[in-house]
C-alpha cells in the first residue's frame, strides 16, 4: 500500500511540474529568432535550413561554426527544419519540451538516489521555473544548454542503475549517454567528477563515519584507511573511460575554438580567478537573480577582492555540503535502523 501511495504522490508531483513548466514557458512558441547567434545557427545557415540531408549530416559533424563541435545540436536543430514548415515556433517548442523532460528527469533522478520525495519536488520546481533559465528555453541558440542537460541527467540516472546492480550493459548505457551529452555541449566535462561526488553522497558508495582509528565503509565493516583509500581508487578507475572521453571533448572543444578565434590573449591565472568569481556570482545569482543577461563580457582584470571572497565562499559552502550530507546520511540510517 506504502508503494502505491509513494507512487502516486510521484506521479501527482511530476504532472504539477509539467503543467507548472508549460504554463510559465507556453508562450515561446509564438516568439521569433533575435538577432544574436540565431542567424549563425539556423536563419541565415542553409545547412540547418536544408533540414536533414546527407550534406548536412556530414557537416555537422565537421564544423567549427560558432567555436564549437557539437554535431548533435546542429542535427537537433536540423531536425526542427526537417518536420516543420515555421523554423522559429518549432525550435522553440523543441526547447521547451526538453526543458520539460530535463525538469522531469531531476526530480526522479533526485528521487531515486536519495529515497526522499518532496525535496526532490523543491529543486525540480526551482529548476523548472528560477528566471535563470529563462534564456535556455527560449533563445533557439541555447538548444545546446536544453539537450546537454537531457544527456547530462539521463547519465546521472544510468549511473544510479549501474549502482544498484552493476553490469557491462548498465556501464555501456552511461557511456552512450555521456558521448551524446558531450556532442550537444561540452559542459559536461565535469560530469565525472560529479559522479565521483555522488559517489560519496547520496549514494553511500564512499560513506564512512570514523571512530577511533578505524573507518566504517559501505560494506559495513570496520576497515583500515588503506581500505578507504582502495575503494577510492576503484570507484575513480571505474570512470576512467568517462574521463578519457572528457578529455577528448576538451579537446576538440579547444581545437574548435581556436580555429574559429574565440580564444583570445588571456592568460591562465585570469582565467582560473573569473572561474573562481564566476561560479561564486552564480551561486548568488540562485538566491537573487537580479542583473540577468545573455552575454557577460570578460573582465578587464580579476578583482582580488571579489576573488577572495568567491574563494571563501566556495569552500564554506562546499564544507557546508559535506557537512549536510553527513547529518542527512545519518539521519536516513537512524529512520531506517529505528
Amino acid at each position: 500500500m506504502k508503494q502505491n501511495d509513494d507512487a502516486m504522490r510521484a506521479v501527482l508531483i511530476c504532472a504539477a511540474l509539467v503543467l507548472a513548466t508549460a504554463a510559465a514557458y507556453w508562450q515561446v512558441r509564438g516568439h521569433e529568432f533575435v538577432g544574436l547567434d540565431d542567424p549563425a545557427y539556423v536563419q541565415e545557415n542553409q545547412h540547418v535550413l536544408n533540414g536533414l540531408t546527407r550534406q548536412g549530416i556530414i557537416w555537422a559533424f565537421k564544423t567549427r561554426t560558432m567555436g564549437n563541435w557539437h554535431p548533435l545540436t546542429w542535427l537537433s536543430l536540423m531536425a526542427d527544419c526537417h518536420f516543420s514548415r515555421a523554423p522559429a515556433a518549432a525550435c522553440h517548442t523543441t526547447n521547451l519540451l526538453f526543458h520539460i523532460a530535463n525538469t522531469l528527469l531531476v526530480f526522479l533522478v533526485l528521487k531515486r538516489m536519495t529515497g526522499v520525495v518532496w525535496p526532490g519536488a523543491f529543486v525540480a520546481a526551482a529548476f523548472a521555473l528560477h528566471p535563470a533559465h529563462v534564456e535556455s528555453v527560449a533563445w533557439v541558440s541555447e538548444r545546446k544548454d536544453v539537450l546537454s542537460t537531457f544527456f547530462w541527467m539521463l547519465t546521472m540516472w544510468a549511473y544510479v542503475r549501474y549502482t544498484e546492480r552493476p553490469g557491462f550493459g548498465r556501464y555501456l548505457a552511461i557511456v552512450l549517454f555521456f558521448v551524446l551529452g558531450l556532442m550537444a555541449k561540452p559542459m559536461l566535462v565535469t560530469l565525472p567528477f560529479v559522479l565521483l561526488l555522488l559517489d560519496y553522497w547520496p549514494l553511500g558508495r564512499l560513506r564512512f563515519a570514523q571512530s577511533g582509528s578505524e573507518t566504517q565503509t559501505e560494506t559495513g565493516e570496520g576497515a583500515a584507511p588503506a581500505g578507504l583509500v582502495r575503494m577510492m581508487i576503484r570507484l575513480a578507475a571505474e570512470k576512467v573511460p568517462l574521463f578519457i572521453l572528457a578529455a577528448a571533448s576538451v579537446a576538440a572543444a579547444f581545437l574548435a575554438q581556436r580555429g574559429a578565434g574565440a580564444i583570445g590573449d588571456i592568460g591562465l591565472p585570469s582565467r582560473i580567478g573569473n572561474a573562481v568569481i564566476s561560479y561564486g556570482k552564480y551561486i548568488v545569482m540562485m538566491f537573487w537573480p537580479a542583473k540577468l543577461a545573455a552575454f557577460y563580457p570578460y573582465p578587464e582584470r580579476v578583482n582580488r577582492a571579489y576573488f577572495v571572497l568567491s574563494a571563501v565562499f566556495l569552500l564554506c559552502t562546499s564544507l557546508a555540503a559535506l557537512l549536510l550530507a553527513r547529518i542527512f546520511h545519518r539521519g536516513i540510517k537512524i529512520s531506517g535502523d529505528g
